[in-house]
């Protein structure tokens, strides 16, 4: 008899608002695409794209692979948008020591991790077709989380073409299907050039499509540099087939799964593997863009307050002179309540994130039903910009990532708070 599961308000409200997102995005596309027809707007066809690409898409596909998408290890990495991506080709023994010893005597280069910098560098490598060893690869996810660390190959100085190889740490007491046990798992492919996604039209590499290559060469480079490597293979892990990856690109397998053993690794601490501490507790970049959202929406009601009350704003002239306008004073709580909601979101607080979504929802549903009953449109003259920032507020703070974090942040009280208790 199956057992139904406790109903949680908490993760209800969280599903209801991710999916009210997706509604949302779609039409802020349609808005964004009314608005590019217009024979003076064409070059707002650029941002339809962007929007179409980077927001309704990917929060599109998210709903859809929570449906029917199992949430277990099958194989494959998933990208930041849910959709299956490269196949998991390589399995480890080791350290992370060991395995970044290994990685730097066969010669490959880490990536470095995806940020602001490193982002705007790779977009310049890639116009000005510069050299950039240490390029960030995208993100892609096993047991929950992205990959701990990445490792790639430039090809002729190009940026458009690369070896790489992601690499997460497996949890404790985990095995592979089958029961075998390993430390790590990888996924190595092949760029061989830069274009759209299929799935979601963003611009990314474009893979090889015999994953078995890299796969077989990064075997080889591995006992080439580390003769003290041993490797088995485990024939048929996966059945071999032929599909495609998160960016539509067709990939092949035979289905095999090596496993490099480098716990012989001479010169480097072979104490139990550890999972690395990078990127785990950082604050995800979702999050720190909705709060820096929730912020500047606090400094503008607060300069709207500040003009209602100087005489400064036109509104003005309609408030009565003598004690402060309500309409301003108002503003200025809200002004001072969206800085706390901003430093609670920064902070990782799960109630903060809440409330700050639910505000921008209820903003969103008074525009639409005003324009559902007769109002004025919503355009470039009018309210299409904040508009706008409330549906990517909703977006970036309904995702899995701010979630998860926030999430992670409160157990972690709740532990600390425990053990405080239990000391007391």
């Amino acid at each position: 008899m199956l057992r139904r599961l406790p109903w949680n308000p908490a993760a209800a409200l969280d599903t209801a608002l991710f999916v009210f997102s997706g509604v949302a995005a779609l039409w802020l596309a349609t808005l964004l695409l009314e608005e590019s027809l217009r024979p003076s707007m064409a070059w707002f066809l650029i941002v339809f794209w962007a929007a179409l690409a980077y927001l309704v898409l990917p929060r599109v596909h998210r709903i859809l692979t929570r449906i029917y998408l199992p949430d277990y290890f099958i194989g494959r990495a998933r990208t930041s948008d849910g959709l299956l991506g490269d196949p998991v080709n390589v399995a480890l023994l080791g350290s992370e020591d060991q395995i970044h010893a290994a990685m730097r005597r066969a010669g490959w280069t880490r990536a470095d991790d995806v940020d602001l910098a490193s982002s705007r560098r790779i977009i310049l490598s890639t116009l000005t077709r510069r050299s950039y060893d240490e390029a960030p690869v995208s993100p892609l996810f096993i047991f929950g989380r992205q990959q701990d660390f990445a490792y790639q190959q430039e090809v002729g100085g190009s940026p458009g073409k690369r070896h790489h190889i992601r690499f997460w740490h497996c949890p404790p007491g985990w095995a592979l299907p089958g029961g075998a046990r390993v430390d790590w798992l990888a996924a190595g492919t092949y760029d061989r050039s830069v274009g759209l996604s299929l799935f979601t039209l963003q611009i990314t590499h474009k893979i090889q499509e015999n994953t078995d290559d890299e796969r077989d060469y990064v075997v080889a480079s591995l006992q080439s540099a580390v003769p003290e490597a041993d490797v088995t293979v485990i024939r048929d892990f996966s059945t071999g087939y032929h599909a495609r990856n998160g960016g539509g690109d067709t990939i092949s397998t035979d289905g095999d799964l090596p496993v490099v053993d480098l716990t012989r690794l001479s010169g480097v601490p072979a104490g139990p593997p550890q999972a690395p501490a990078n990127g785990r507790n950082r604050r995800p970049a979702p999050t720190l863009f909705g709060g820096v959202l929730v912020f500047l929406r606090g400094i503008a009601a607060l300069v709207l307050a500040v003009s209602l009350l100087t005489g400064v704003h036109p509104a003005a002239a309609a408030v009565s002179a003598g004690p402060p306008p309500a309409a301003a004073t108002v503003l200025a709580v809200f002004g001072v309540g969206e800085m706390f909601l901003a430093w609670g979101i920064l902070r990782g607080g799960n109630l903060a994130r809440v409330v700050a979504m639910l505000l921008s929802t209820a903003a969103i549903v008074v525009q639409a039903a005003s324009v559902l009953g007769g109002g004025p449109p919503i355009d470039f003259g009018t309210n299409l910009l904040g508009l706008s920032l409330d549906i990517l507020l909703i977006i970036a703070l309904s995702s899995v990532r701010s979630r998860r974090y926030a999430r992670n942040r409160r157990e972690r009280r709740v532990r600390s708070s425990r053990v405080t208790a239990g000391l007391a």
